[in-house]
């Protein structure tokens, strides 16, 4: 028995061996793409995975890759791995596209509406008004950043002489969205 999982490990070293040290040959199409966007795609990120692609198409080692680069081997691995998987394409894809959107996003116009009829007095007051109008309870914090991206503008605090505290007041900034 250990026999056979001695034998199960060496065919599994020896795969990670293989997978580990592919040589990367490009066609001539993929040469052509790679020679075109390596220098003037938009996002730096697949400029840098195309430059990675074509030093060892070139012949370049992986660690010499990476020096010249400046990113970890590790990088230089993990872009391998993606050309492996799904090819030249995979290497263009630009990151992430799934962008994380508020859950008041849905409701800026409704609050953008409220806002403008009775201007909020406070961020606690916006955060109140949010909440009953949306359902979706943020921490002030949170209220302020997405009102800011709304193109509210939240004044500097200023101390009410009666009252003796603090108030921030909310206001429409025209033209900011």
């Amino acid at each position: 028995m250990a026999w056979l999982r001695h034998m199960a490990w060496l065919r599994h070293m020896a795969w990670l061996r293989h997978m580990a040290w592919l040589r990367i040959a490009l066609t001539e199409d993929e040469q052509r793409i790679v020679r075109g966007e390596r220098e003037s795609h938009p996002d730096p990120c697949v400029r840098r995975r195309l430059w990675a692609l074509w030093l060892l198409h070139c012949g370049r080692k992986r660690e010499e890759v990476a020096e010249i680069l400046e990113v970890a081997t590790s990088t230089v691995q993990r872009d391998v791995a993606a050309y492996r998987i799904g090819g030249l394409e995979a290497l263009l894809k630009s990151g992430s596209n799934d962008k994380p959107t508020s859950a008041l996003a849905q409701y800026t116009d409704q609050i953008r509406e409220s806002l403008e009829r009775e201007p909020a007095r406070t961020i606690a007051e916006a955060c109140q008004r949010i909440a009953d109008l949306t359902g979706v309870e943020r921490k002030p914090t949170q209220v302020a950043l997405f009102l800011k991206g709304m193109g509210l503008n939240i004044l500097r605090p200023w101390v009410d002489p009666v009252l003796t505290r603090t108030t921030w007041l909310l206001t429409i900034v025209p033209g900011l969205n």
